[in-house]
């Protein structure tokens, strides 16, 4: 394997494996810059969330919101293991990323279809199969220039097409019954979730770098954490209007809550210890629960806002547990991707106990300060338990 061609800038160059030991490998400013088209797909579909829940299609919503976001961080996800075994930064690599970077913006265009009574998933779908289908052509060149990997990158780019047939087909049948609409969706997702795990098998791995993936997962839930606080930021704008203690209230209690999630994920523990390939499917397919979770915790703060501000018309219950919930999730997703491989014993548990204690704030009348102090504990008793163990004197 060899790393990209440090050579001037050239219209084409073979799309070579990158070294999966390169030293200094960091994300580059187009990775940073499809980070922040994808945010502002994943802002949208947060926003779909926020006004279901305040207006009282809770369920409905979220399920909406799964959806979108699933096609969101799937396509994010794809490119950026990727990019992470080949990115070889020619005229060509630049302009398909951009092309998938269209399809982003497609996708945020029509996530608000979806947050209706008769859900339109056409402009969405259109705009994933244009992140795809750069996907495709990604691949392929792959597989032309890796000889080793050529059956896995084959593998990739045919079972991307199968999975496009799908969603065409989907898109073609709208309107569905929602019942229709979730059956065919499920399929889908299935299909694509089995696209890296029968790829990988066909030959050699592709040979992405592990320091390079964590410090992109990292860098992607920064920003959605980024965008959470927002919501915080907007109840101090409500407070210019009329001062409502409540208010700055939700300001701190966001403010402390999206640090402590900050803080939570970016432990001192390894974050991706293995190159298994179930390992790697289990930490990259679970952190889509860990990104969700973090943007639904700024929908449940806007629905805090609005329920203060009297322009939603549920129990400030509700809005607690708009937050409640996400953050419990969250907790428990690092459990799945991390505590468990890199903890032992009662350490692995604690941020998931501490998920469980937030769940039950909004109903001992504690509201977003009971939230925001159980996942503080929590923090501070994991890392002072990690702290502990790896004491010389332990």
């Amino acid at each position: 394997m060899t790393d990209a061609p440090q050579s001037p800038f050239r219209l084409v160059r073979p799309q070579n494996p990158r070294d999966p030991h390169e030293k200094h490998r960091v994300a580059t400013p187009l990775e940073l810059l499809f980070d922040l088209v994808t945010v502002i797909a994943v802002a949208s579909a947060a926003v779909g969330l926020h006004h279901s829940i305040a207006e009282a299609h809770a369920l409905q919503g979220l399920i909406t919101f799964a959806m979108a976001f699933f096609a969101i961080w799937w396509a994010w996800m794809n490119f950026t293991w990727f990019s992470s075994a080949y990115d070889n930064d020619d005229v060509v690599y630049r302009l398909l990323t951009m092309l998938a970077m269209a399809g982003s913006l497609t996708i945020s265009a029509g996530i608000p279809a979806l947050f209706t009574e008769a859900p339109d998933f056409t402009l969405v779908i259109v705009g994933y199969s244009v992140m795809r289908l750069a996907m495709i052509a990604f691949w392929l060149r792959a597989a032309y220039h890796d000889p080793k990997c050529r059956a896995t990158a084959l593998g990739y780019a045919a079972g991307i097409f199968i999975c496009q047939l799908v969603w065409i087909t989907f898109a073609a049948l709208q309107p569905l019954t929602s019942g229709l609409s979730y059956a065919f969706f499920a399929v889908g997702v299935v299909l694509e979730l089995s696209v890296p795990a029968i790829a990988e098998r066909l030959s050699v791995h592709t040979s992405w770098h592990p320091h390079h993936i964590v410090e992109r997962y990292g860098l992607l839930n920064i920003i959605v954490l980024g965008e959470t606080l927002l919501s915080g930021s907007m109840a101090l704008r409500q407070t210019t209007e009329h001062f409502d203690i409540t208010l700055i209230d939700t300001a701190i209690s966001a403010l402390v809550i999206v640090f402590a999630m900050w803080w939570a994920y970016f432990s001192r523990d390894e974050q991706h210890g293995s190159d298994q390939l179930s390992r790697s499917l289990q930490w990259g397919y679970g952190h889509y629960l860990t990104f969700a979770s973090g943007a639904a915790t700024g929908a449940g703060f806007a629905v805090v806002v609005d329920i203060a501000t009297h322009h939603a018309h549920v129990p400030m219950t509700v809005g607690n547990y708009a937050v409640a919930i996400p953050v419990a999730v969250y907790l428990l997703s690092l459990w799945l991707v991390r505590e468990r491989f890199a903890s032992s014993g009662i350490r692995q548990f604690i941020l998931p106990a501490f998920g469980l204690l937030a769940l039950l704030a909004p109903v001992t009348g504690l509201d977003l300060k009971g939230i925001a102090a159980a996942i503080v504990l929590g923090v501070i008793i994991r890392n002072t338990v990690q702290t502990a163990e790896k004491s010389p004197h332990h």
